[in-house]
C-alpha cells in the first residue's frame, strides 16, 4: 500500500460522517464548545510553554480576564469555564521560545465561528461564541449533475452596492436575496442559472497597509485604495465575513460583527438560493494569508502553518501573501474541517479552491474523498494554478478546473496582440481541431486535458483580468487601453460589431460540453472603468483588468447598463434556456458529433445526434456557406436573436454572416419550456 492511500484510509475512517445537521462538535477538533452548562476552549499549540484564555467584557477591550489552560501530551491546550456561553468574547495569549511568539499579542481563535474585527490592516479581532440553533426547516444541499451546472460568479457586495439596484440594504447578504430590487437574486433567477459562486466570504483582512504614508510603521506603494475588496486574504476559516452583515461598515477603526448577525444572515442567503433550487459555491482561499494582519497562525506556530525558507522567512509562491503549509497535519486538518463545517453548518453546496495547485496532493485527495462521502454531489472546482498550470492533474483526482485553453482559444489571451476565434484569429497553436476539441469537452482522447467533460469549467471571463465586454472593446479597437473614458454609460453601450462578437462568444460557450461558468455582468458586456473616488489613482477613467482593491463603482454592478444592453441580456437568457432544453449540449459523447470539413476556414460546424446543427463563423470578413443535413431545420438562434419556438425554418443551404453563429433543430424536435 502506498503512503497516499494509507493516509486516505486512516483519515477517512476516523473523520467521515453523513447527513445534514450534524453537530459541529462532530466535525471540529478545536474552538469553543458549549456542553452541559459550561464551555470548553481547545487550542492546538504544541510549542507553547504557557497559554492563557482571555475573556473580554467588551469588543474594544485591550485586556481581559486571563485563565491558564492545561496542556496534553499532544500539544492541545484546554480550559473549562462556566457562564461563558453565547455572546462571550475571547482570545488567547501564548508564551514560549519559538519562532513568531509574542506574549504581548492576544490572538483570536483560528477556529473562530464568528469574529469581531476592527477595520485596520492589523485586522485586530476577538472570537465570538455563537449558537448553532438556526432553523433550516427542510433545507438541504441542492442536487445538480455537474454536466448541467451553469455557474454565475458574483461578489456579495458588488451585486447590490450600486444605487441603481434599488436595494434598501445594499452590499449585504440580506440585500443579495431581497427580491424587491434590480440586483441580486431576482436577476439571478431571471437568467436561469442554477448555481452561484460567491467570491471569498470567509472573514478576511479587507484593509491593507496605508498608501505611501512614510509616517506609518509600514506602508504600500502599489495600492492607493489600501483595501482588499475581493476577499482573497482569509483570516478566519470558519467565520463569515462581517462586512457583508447588515451592520457592516468600512469606516477606519470601526468594529464589525459585534453581535454575530453575519452568521444567521449568511445562512438566510443560502436558504433563499436553495428555495430557488440554486446551488451555492464558496470561493475559498487556503493557500495563503495576508502579510500584515494579526493572523493567529503567525503567533501560534509559524513553522506549523507556513512554508518557510531556511532562514525562517515566509515563502510567497502565491504572489499574494504568506503561503500556508497545507502538507502539515495541523493545517491539513483545519482545511478539511473547515470545508466540512461550511457544508454542514451553512449547507454550502461546493467550493472553488483558489490557486489549488499550491495545496499539496495528499490534502487534495482527502478533500474530494471526504466531501464526496459527506455529499456525493458536492461541487469541487479548482483554479489549477500555483506551481504551474495543471488541469490534467486535477482531473485525474476527480476535480473540475478552469479551462484556460478554452478561454484563450475562443476570445484570445491578450486583447492587444493575442486574439482568438471570435476575432477571426487562431490564438497560439489553435486550429479548427482545437475548436472541435473545446466543443466536445476538451477530453484527453482528443488532445485535451480532462478525463471527464464535467471537469472542464468553460469560461470566457472571471473576476480576474478584463471582462469579456472590455476584452472585446479593446480587441476590436473601440477603446484603447490608455483611453480615459468620460461617459461610462456611453462606453457600456454594446452595439454593432461589439454586439456580434459578444453573441458569438456566448453561443460558443453555451453550446460546448462541460461545466458552464459566467461572471456577473457578462450578460450585458459589463465594463470596469475606474471610478473617480478622490483616491490618488493615476488610472482613473481607464478600463481596469485587476480591480481587486476597489470597493466602488468600478466593481459595483450598474443595473442601468443591463437595461441599456437588454438585447445581449436576452440573448444570454435564451442560450441558457436552449442549453437546458436540449441535453445534447450537456450529455453527449465525442462520437455523437459529426463535424463538417471546413478546410482552413476560421469556423466550426457540426451535426449532433442527427438532431441539432450548430455552425459558428469566426471570420470577420467572409460569410460561411454550408450544405445542411437532409430535412427541415428550425432556427433557434442566429446572429440576431433567440427564438425558442423556432418559427423560421431552413433546408438544404445556409449562408452564415461574418462573426456569427447559428443553432438549428430538426423539424419535430423543438422544445420550448
Amino acid at each position: 500500500m502506498n503512503i497516499l492511500k494509507a493516509v486516505l484510509i486512516a483519515t477517512v475512517s476516523t473523520t467521515l460522517f453523513t447527513g445534514v445537521g450534524k453537530m459541529e462538535n462532530d466535525i471540529l477538533s478545536y474552538g469553543a464548545f458549549i456542553k452541559s452548562g459550561e464551555t470548553e476552549f481547545r487550542l492546538m499549540a504544541p510549542k507553547a510553554d504557557m497559554v492563557f484564555l482571555v475573556i473580554f467584557q467588551k469588543y474594544d477591550d485591550e485586556t481581559g480576564t486571563e485563565y491558564p489552560m492545561n496542556k496534553t501530551t499532544k500539544g492541545i491546550w484546554s480550559c473549562f469555564l462556566k457562564n461563558a456561553g453565547i455572546g462571550t468574547l475571547y482570545g488567547y495569549r501564548l508564551k514560549g521560545n519559538y519562532l513568531g511568539n509574542d506574549p504581548n499579542v492576544i490572538v483570536a481563535d483560528p477556529y473562530s465561528k464568528a469574529a469581531v474585527t476592527q477595520n485596520s490592516y492589523r485586522h485586530v479581532a476577538k472570537s465570538l461564541i455563537v449558537g448553532n440553533n438556526y432553523n433550516w426547516g427542510d433545507d438541504s444541499w441542492v442536487t445538480i449533475d455537474q454536466n448541467d451546472l451553469i455557474i454565475y460568479e458574483m461578489h456579495v457586495r458588488d451585486m447590490t452596492a450600486h444605487s441603481s439596484s434599488g436595494s434598501s440594504i445594499p452590499g449585504t447578504y440580506r440585500g443579495l436575496i431581497d427580491p424587491e430590487q434590480k440586483g441580486g437574486i431576482a436577476h439571478i433567477k431571471e437568467m436561469g442559472v442554477n448555481a452561484v459562486q460567491i467570491l471569498p466570504a470567509q472573514d478576511f483582512a479587507n484593509v491593507e497597509v496605508p498608501y505611501k504614508d512614510k509616517s506609518a510603521p509600514i506602508y504600500n506603494t502599489w495600492n492607493p485604495y489600501a483595501r482588499n475588496h475581493w476577499g482573497y486574504m482569509t483570516t478566519f476559516f470558519f467565520a463569515p465575513e462581517t462586512y457583508y452583515g447588515t451592520d457592516g461598515a468600512n469606516t477606519p477603526g470601526v468594529w464589525n460583527g459585534i453581535d454575530g448577525r453575519a452568521v444567521s444572515e449568511f445562512k438566510d442567503m443560502v436558504k433563499a438560493f436553495h428555495r430557488e433550487n440554486i446551488a451555492v459555491i464558496m470561493d475559498v482561499v487556503y493557500n495563503h494569508v495576508s502579510n500584515y494582519d494579526y493572523h493567529p497562525f503567525k503567533y501560534i506556530d509559524r513553522e506549523m502553518y507556513f512554508r518557510l525558507n531556511p532562514k525562517g522567512n515566509y515563502i510567497a509562491h502565491s504572489g499574494c501573501g504568506n503561503d500556508t503549509k497545507t502538507e502539515h497535519s495541523a493545517m491539513r486538518k483545519l482545511i478539511l474541517e473547515s470545508v466540512k463545517y461550511w457544508m454542514t453548518e451553512y449547507h454550502v453546496d461546493g467550493f472553488r479552491f483558489d490557486l489549488g495547485n499550491l495545496i499539496d496532493p495528499v490534502t487534495r485527495e482527502l478533500i474530494i474523498a471526504e466531501l464526496k462521502t459527506l455529499n456525493p454531489n458536492v461541487i469541487i472546482l479548482a483554479e489549477p494554478w500555483g506551481n504551474g498550470y495543471d488541469p490534467a492533474g486535477f482531473s485525474d483526482m476527480g476535480w473540475a478546473s478552469f479551462n484556460d485553453q478554452f478561454r484563450n482559444g475562443v476570445k484570445g489571451q491578450n486583447p492587444i496582440d493575442d486574439l482568438g476565434f471570435i476575432f477571426g484569429s487562431w490564438q497560439g497553436k489553435n486550429s479548427q481541431k482545437s475548436l472541435q476539441r473545446y466543443v466536445t469537452g476538451s477530453l484527453t482522447q482528443s488532445g485535451g486535458q480532462y478525463i471527464n467533460v464535467a471537469h472542464s469549467v468553460n469560461y470566457l471571463e472571471s473576476h480576474d483580468d478584463h471582462t469579456l465586454g472590455d476584452f472585446i472593446r479593446i480587441g476590436s479597437g473601440q477603446v484603447d487601453e490608455n483611453d480615459r473614458i468620460s461617459d461610462r454609460l456611453e462606453n457600456s453601450l454594446v452595439e454593432n460589431d461589439q454586439l456580434t462578437l459578444n453573441k458569438l462568444a456566448a453561443l460558443f460557450l453555451l453550446t460546448s460540453q462541460g461545466t458552464t461558468f459566467l461572471h456577473a455582468g457578462q450578460e450585458w458586456a459589463r465594463s470596469k472603468v475606474i471610478s473617480d473616488t478622490n483616491v490618488p489613482d493615476e488610472k482613473i477613467g481607464k478600463i481596469d483588468h485587476n480591480s481587486y482593491e476597489k470597493d466602488n463603482e468600478t466593481n459595483w454592478l450598474n443595473w442601468d447598463e443591463k437595461e441599456l444592453n437588454e438585447e445581449l441580456v436576452s440573448y444570454y437568457k435564451g442560450l441558457i434556456q436552449i442549453r437546458k432544453n436540449y441535453p445534447e449540449f450537456r450529455h453527449s459523447e465525442p462520437e455523437d458529433y459529426e463535424f463538417v470539413n471546413l478546410g482552413k476556414k476560421i469556423a466550426v460546424a457540426y451535426a449532433l445526434d442527427n438532431n441539432i446543427f450548430v455552425a459558428m463563423n469566426g471570420d470577420y470578413k467572409k460569410s460561411l456557406k454550408l450544405n445542411l443535413p437532409v430535412g427541415d431545420w428550425h432556427v433557434l438562434a442566429d446572429a440576431e436573436r433567440i427564438d425558442l419556438e423556432g418559427e423560421r425554418t431552413l433546408s438544404e443551404k445556409v449562408s452564415l454572416p461574418p462573426t456569427s453563429g447559428m443553432i438549428l433543430i430538426k423539424s419535430g424536435s423543438v422544445k420550448n419550456r
